[in-house]
């Protein structure tokens, strides 16, 4: 071969390396730009679901590992988000694909506390579905997780609103009231967690946040003290509420054992016990005590690390059922 032929083969090799590296440099951009304007997630396939009868009204107990996000599915179409997960790509992918299955209109994001777990997804949530509200129980410390759902927030348009005891998130014939925290001066990233009482129908769900056993003894003392009063200190306006008449209760702190103490499952005596918990935990959750006092006040217990996500239907006239979601 002679040097002019050398020459050419160069010459070919040059181009086709320079079109290669503008092919990939191009492509990257377009991807980048495509998901700019137009998140990737977005165009994930939709989770598949039987349609909503007319009166129900269903809570999602999403599988997002070790993390929370439940969303309420209410009578006016609008949609409750709880927690929003730990923000990773494959438990944010999966929390849009179930919003879309399910066709949510207008949300209202509510985030019981500043734990990664419990909050990590909502900035994704605002930015790739949006909503009218954000609640936050809000720390007397700048956290920079929620600066940055702040910052999503607005750019959403969202409204944000600080929760605290007596707020009272309504739509539709449904209702769920903050009973705690307190105020916006706690200080325990766990005992700070909202705690919400949901009310549909008749049937009435407890979602417990992370508080420990100690936050459970100071909202039992009040129960107490309201039966010797007679005055119930948990209602909120015409809003009711009766933790003893709890029909389903969302475990709190994913089970853990310094929580679900027995003074406080009596009280609550549930028939049915949601524990969300990531498969094969580095926290040994659900703690077999916390199991073992459930069992022992009778309630059913599904787990979303053996069973994924779980859905409870609550029909019109007061009765409800609780599944897996069927893939």
């Amino acid at each position: 071969m002679n040097e002019q032929e050398h020459k050419k083969r160069a010459i070919r090799r040059f181009i086709l390396q320079g079109a290669a590296i503008f092919v990939a440099v191009f492509v990257i951009a377009a991807i980048g730009i495509w998901n700019y304007y137009l998140p990737i997630r977005r165009m994930l396939p939709a989770v598949s679901f039987s349609a909503k009868a007319e009166g129900e009204v269903r809570i999602h107990f999403l599988d997002v590992g070790q993390g929370d996000c439940a969303v309420v599915e209410r009578g006016d179409g609008s949609a409750l988000i709880i927690d929003a997960g730990d923000g990773s790509w494959e438990h944010n992918n999966h929390i849009l694909r179930y919003l879309k299955g399910l066709g949510i209109g207008s949300v209202t994001l509510v985030i019981t506390h500043a734990d990664s777990d419990h909050c990590g997804g909502a900035s994704a949530i605002l930015e790739d579905w949006g909503a009218e509200t954000v609640y936050m129980p809000v720390l007397p410390v700048t956290m920079n997780v929620y600066d940055s759902i702040g910052r999503a927030a607005e750019k959403a348009g969202a409204e944000i609103k600080t929760l605290t005891r007596y707020d009272v998130i309504a739509g539709g014939d449904a209702y769920a009231v903050c009973i705690s925290p307190y105020s916006v001066d706690e200080t325990d990233i766990n005992d700070s967690s909202a705690v919400l009482y949901f009310s549909y129908a008749g049937v009435n769900v407890l979602f417990g946040g992370d508080i420990s056993s100690e936050r459970e003894m100071r909202l039992l003392g009040e129960e107490i003290l309201s039966e010797e009063i007679g005055e119930h200190l948990f209602d909120s306006g015409p809003y009711r509420v009766r933790l003893g008449e709890t029909d389903i209760l969302k475990v709190s702190h994913h089970g853990s054992g310094g929580s679900s103490s027995a003074e406080w499952l009596n009280l609550l005596s549930p028939a049915t016990a949601i524990v969300s918990c990531g498969r094969g935990n580095a926290y040994g959750h659900p703690d077999g005590g916390t199991l073992g006092r459930l069992a022992e006040v009778g309630a059913e217990i599904y787990r979303t690390d053996e069973l994924g996500d779980l859905i409870v239907t609550i029909s019109r006239d007061g009765t409800y059922r609780t599944s897996p979601r069927i893939a």
